[in-house]
């Protein structure tokens, strides 16, 4: 039997916000069961893209600022961590991400620490993963004392929906998110490689920011919907399937979790899930909008979205004319990929992490279209990740 906490919250006033979740904290057997003084505690955010944070398409940053001030209380070194999303076209957002989302400015006033995954290096978990050849995670999942898992509640026009399961996928860094895609174009392939990343990084917690919601065509696209609600649970399937419920779905509707319920990545049935908190069942959220993808007939051809990755496909380029000759980039390369004399770029051994083009100084890593066509296509979206 898992338990999921679901509390009303009707705005982000920081001590609404601390009591409703410390209240649901306390339902899970409280903070001493998870924290103690002096640990580092990364909260994985979602930030898809350089999105404000009244646009429901990311985490909310006065979320964020509660659990850190809550955790700083408990002596917690607090971490705010994630490689944003935009990376899947080719572009590298995840500075201006943390800048536009009031991410950056959170961890400033409040004295936690920034981890942008795209430059603080890479682990390799090895071959031994369900559809892809070799499975590269941010460092500092590994270096936290503790993880807290900070899904947003929101629509997915391709996957329905998004939530505590799929938010792992932000632990992929920078370009490499677009090989994996391709690796799994399909939903429940999809979601093999998440249940994958969820068994290596062993979440402690999932805390869903479900204040603000986002209905129709997210996970960027869609509309706000004040749902106020607070989602809490050691099992992100259990909190997905309580999140899915409340937007009028079932989980067997999503794909994407098929896999999770098939490895027992937690509990789905009903019946094996316990609310509690402000409710005693998942409330319904009336008149919610889901996906039109949710109700087409229209196959998905899944070769399609290879040929679009494959022609939006970026690699990193060091400009030999912005170049200081720092070497930064190639001492921050976790796979030795660039050569210190001639800057030239192993592409055999390039994993895509994007270290060298977020640690750079002088922006001289370029990300160069492999297809010149899908450069001249996006010349005119390109500038705002930049």
């Amino acid at each position: 039997m898992s338990k999921v906490v679901v509390n009303e919250c009707q705005n982000y006033k920081i001590e609404n916000v601390t009591e409703k979740i410390n209240n649901g904290i306390e339902l899970l057997g409280g903070w001493d069961a998870f924290v103690k003084p002096g640990m580092k505690v990364l909260l994985k955010v979602n930030l898809i893209g350089p999105k404000p944070s009244d646009s429901a398409a990311i985490t909310h940053c006065e979320f964020v600022r509660a659990l850190t001030r809550i955790l700083t209380q408990k002596g917690c070194l607090v971490w705010i961590g994630d490689s944003a999303g935009g990376a899947i076209a080719g572009i590298a957002p995840t500075t201006q991400s943390l800048e536009i989302s009031g991410l950056k400015k959170v961890a400033e006033e409040e004295n936690a620490e920034i981890k942008n995954f795209d430059k603080e290096g890479t682990v390799d978990l090895g071959d031994n993963h369900s559809v892809i050849e070799r499975l590269y995670l941010a460092k500092p999942l590994f270096d936290a004392d503790f993880i807290i898992n900070l899904p947003k509640l929101k629509t997915h026009s391709a996957c329905i929906y998004t939530g505590a399961v799929k938010n792992v996928f932000g632990c992929i860094q920078g370009l490499r998110k677009a090989e994996y895609h391709k690796a799994a174009p399909n939903p429940k392939d999809f979601g093999k490689m998440l249940v994958d990343i969820h068994e290596a990084t062993k979440i402690g917690l999932h805390i869903m920011d479900g204040i603000t919601a986002m209905e129709g065509e997210g996970p960027t696209a869609g509309s706000v919907y004040s749902a106020n609600k607070i989602l809490m649970s050691t099992d992100p399937l259990a909190l997905d399937a309580t999140a899915i419920k409340m937007i009028g779905l079932d989980i067997n509707d999503i794909p994407i979790l098929q896999a999770a319920i098939e490895r027992k990545l937690g509990e789905s049935a009903a019946d094996e899930i316990e609310i509690c908190g402000d409710y005693v069942e998942a409330p319904l959220l009336q008149n919610f909008v889901i996906p039109k993808r949710f109700t087409s007939k229209k196959k998905n051809d899944y070769d399609a979205v290879i040929k679009v990755i494959d022609f939006l496909k970026t690699k990193p380029k060091i400009n030999l004319k912005k170049c200081q000759q720092c070497n930064t980039c190639v001492d921050s390369c976790p796979m030795q990929a660039i050569d210190r004399t001639t800057k030239k770029i192993d592409y055999a051994k390039c994993i895509e992490c994007m270290c060298c083009h977020e640690l750079c100084r002088y922006q001289a890593v370029d990300l160069k279209r492999v297809n010149p066509v899908a450069g001249i296509m996006t010349k005119f979206y390109r500038g705002n990740y930049k």
